[in-house]
């Protein structure tokens, strides 16, 4: 068995959406102040790198992290490569074999350089949530910030994928990851009002 971390990695240079709450990580305690231990301090977003997005997110009557169920991040994933195409969109999908899997993975490499926030992806059409629910899919995941265009405000994509009961991880790394089929985890945080949560996401080789 080998397991493959897919999450990019934390640290105050983690480039955020424009606009948004910069990623910070410091000590309010050290080991010489306390005595005994240090203590750290987290402040970021919740969209920070590799995270998964409630429907609250982009539905003030959507359900929140803490509503969404565990298993729902979590089981046989395929890993599949678009790389250099301008969209996700069901015609790329028509000869991959879905059967055996409940979570899709895209590859597309399009956000090349992980120390600054892409400005520009290949965007998820609306038409994709109808064609994977078909399938029996109930969660996709970017190595992107979003399912949409950067400069959405309707936001299709991720309306789509709510309507259609698809959830969404957005941020997670796949250049060192050959296409396949895998075990996923993401577990999301438990975060009662959350909008998104930050996740360690994993992939489980078990050939």
């Amino acid at each position: 068995m080998k397991m493959i971390d897919i999450s990019r990695p934390l640290h105050n240079e983690t480039p955020v959406w424009p606009g948004d709450t910069p990623f910070s990580f410091s000590l309010n305690w050290t080991k010489e102040e306390s005595g005994s231990v240090n203590v750290g301090q987290l402040i970021m977003s919740s969209h920070t790198g590799t995270h998964v997005d409630a429907p609250f997110h982009f539905d003030s009557d959507g359900n929140r992290v803490l509503d969404m169920a565990p298993e729902r991040f979590m089981g046989p994933a395929i890993v599949v490569s678009l790389e250099g195409e301008p969209e996700i969109s069901p015609e790329r999908l028509i000869e991959i074999d879905l059967t055996d899997v409940k979570k899709v993975l895209f590859k597309t490499n399009a956000w090349s350089d992980s120390t600054r926030f892409p400005g520009h992806i290949p965007p998820v059409t609306k038409e994709l949530a109808p064609f994977l629910k078909e399938k029996g899919i109930d969660l996709i995941g970017v190595d992107l910030p979003s399912v949409d265009p950067l400069d959405s405000k309707e936001l299709d994509a991720h309306h789509s994928l709510r309507e259609h009961d698809i959830g969404i991880l957005e941020g997670i790394d796949l250049t060192h990851v050959t296409p396949g089929i895998y075990e996923l985890v993401a577990l999301p945080l438990p975060l009662k009002e959350g909008d998104g949560s930050p996740v360690r996401a994993v992939l489980i080789d078990r050939t």
